[in-house]
């Protein structure tokens, strides 16, 4: 078996200064957020249009409509907990267990 790639994506190796791949890679990663902000946009407008199609939100709030909005709110909480935690992650590596 090969050895483990001590890190991935588009940084450099440890050790190891870019050189004139550094543009490279900086439109490596531009091109990959603009592809995957397009992705979360075409897959949020499928997400509305079956809802709306659906009409699965008039049978729920005409219904349960304080209910619908707890839900709502703790789903935004929990979405923003996790925005919050990825904020805080450490650029360190964490120390390779043997």
């Amino acid at each position: 078996m090969g050895q483990p790639v001590p890190t991935s994506g588009f940084a450099a190796r440890p050790r190891r200064k870019l050189g004139r791949e550094r543009r490279t890679a900086a439109v490596a990663e531009l091109i990959a957020t603009i592809v995957l902000g397009l992705g979360t946009i075409v897959a949020a407008t499928a997400v509305t249009v079956g809802f709306a199609h659906a009409d699965v939100v008039d049978g729920i709030v005409g219904h349960e409509g304080s209910l619908f909005a707890v839900a709502l709110v703790l789903g935004l909480l929990f979405i923003g907990m996790g925005g919050l935690t990825v904020l805080s992650l450490s650029e360190r590596p964490r120390r390779p267990r043997h």
